[in-house]
């Protein structure tokens, strides 16, 4: 496969038109070397570009708005929530920047030792954290992922090549020029952090491939891209399926209190994958409680699709079908089950469910004790809005994405999540019998 233009790379120089396999390896072969130098940086040096980067973005911030004008004019046939996803304005720039700072600020996770303990025969063990290495990330849409994974993967000593969507093509560069000014001004490898240089969707299928170059894929999209990578990739990946998140508002639940989680959850941004996609209500209160929860969402602009019994609550909830109740809207749109207590929310989540964020809202502490026990994702709240599930709300300074298996990482990755660790052993001269 052919690349259809030419391109710049993360330090400026022209990457000759021609083969996209060649241009993909010369990517890899820059990230290798640049990880085996930045995971010997030290703290403040990698603390210094990060901070760097985001003077940079700051500064470039005309630019940037710019370029996202551009990708925002030739996606004109995009919804309104991938649209949301894609804009950026001043507040998101500034938002950026200020995550990257706050990355800076977090402890640098290099080298900690994670535990330490001696032997009867005087072996000293530690294990002590450890850079991954090279992490290929693929995304679509959000920008922002490209200031967040590059900062993420410098504070852990990680390089990392970017592959941002072709929608957000043009801001994704200005962006990653603002990275790149850091690292050079901090005396880092600028090919620490890399953006693939070319819109072909065939780029992804050679990062797939590069289990030569790459330690890790992490994927952060939709679910048909989640899929393929984790269908196609010869490099271990960690990933999340689709955010089938669900609220869950008890008999026992504080009206106030469950009608603005509900509104929050559902409708504070509706394109993130913390949105509430489906609501839960105990059927021995829903009366009560459903009708002003769904009077605040309509007024919201949010279509309600509901079983039977909430249909008889409001005559403006239209027919849920099946496929409702699996359903990732990431848009204006709810599905609404009355439920038997917080056992029959706990099972329609187990069979529904994707594994990413659940709340419950009730003054029942039995109740949300089970729930919160019982309730297999990655993240579960009490009496709180499912939209806290960002790396940034856990103090973590910014996130990958939500990792909803069980192996190596759960939840928000950030930083500790982007390492691995190894054992120094120290002797005296021991030798084994």
């Amino acid at each position: 496969m052919k690349a259809q233009t030419t391109a710049i790379d993360a330090e400026g120089a022209r990457v000759a038109a021609g083969d996209l396999a060649a241009t993909m390896a010369a990517l890899g072969t820059r990230a290798r070397l640049a990880a085996a130098s930045l995971a010997l940086a030290a703290p403040e040096q990698k603390s210094a570009a990060l901070r760097a980067a985001a003077a940079a973005l700051r500064q470039d911030a005309a630019a940037v708005l710019a370029a996202n004008a551009a990708d925002l004019a030739a996606a004109a046939d995009l919804g309104p929530a991938l649209r949301d996803r894609l804009m950026l304005d001043e507040s998101r720039v500034i938002a950026m920047a200020r995550g990257l700072e706050e990355i800076a600020a977090l402890p640098d996770p290099v080298g900690a030792v994670i535990a330490d303990w001696t032997r009867p025969n005087g072996l000293r063990i530690t294990r002590v954290r450890v850079p991954l290495g090279v992490i290929g990330i693929i995304y679509e849409s959000r920008p922002n992922v490209t200031a967040d994974a590059g900062g993420l993967c410098l504070k852990s000593g990680n390089a990392c090549i970017l592959r941002g969507g072709s929608e957000s093509f043009h801001s994704s560069r200005a962006i990653h020029r603002a990275l790149v000014r850091g690292l050079v001004e901090a005396g880092l490898d600028p090919a620490a952090i890399q953006l693939v240089p070319t819109k072909e969707r065939a780029a992804v299928g050679h990062l797939l491939a590069m289990s030569d170059s790459l330690d890790l894929i992490v994927p952060r999209g939709g679910k048909s891209l989640i899929e393929r990578v984790q269908r196609e990739s010869r490099v271990p990946v960690l990933a999340h399926l689709d955010g089938n998140c669900h609220v869950y508002v008890d008999q026992a639940a504080d009206l106030a209190m469950a009608r603005a989680i509900v509104l929050n959850a559902k409708m504070r941004r509706t394109g993130v994958c913390g949105a509430a996609e489906t609501l839960l209500v105990d059927a021995r209160a829903a009366a009560r409680l459903l009708p002003p929860i769904l009077a605040d969402l309509i007024a919201a602009g949010c279509e309600i699709r509901g079983d039977e019994a909430t249909m008889a609550l409001d005559a403006r909830v239209r027919q849920a079908h099946d496929a409702d109740w699996d359903a990732e809207y990431l848009d204006a749109i709810i599905a609404v089950k009355q439920v038997s207590g917080v056992e029959g929310a706990i099972a329609h989540i187990a069979r529904h469910g994707s594994h990413h964020t659940e709340a419950i809202v009730t003054a029942d502490e039995a109740a949300a004790r089970l729930f919160l026990d019982r309730v297999d994702s990655a993240i579960v709240l009490h009496n709180a809005s499912t939209q806290f599930a960002d790396g940034g709300e856990f103090g973590m300074g910014a996130e990958i994405g939500i990792a909803t298996g069980k192996l190596h990482a759960r939840g928000p990755v950030g930083v500790e999540q982007l390492t691995s660790f190894k054992y120094e052993i120290y002797g005296q001269g021991q030798v084994r019998p």
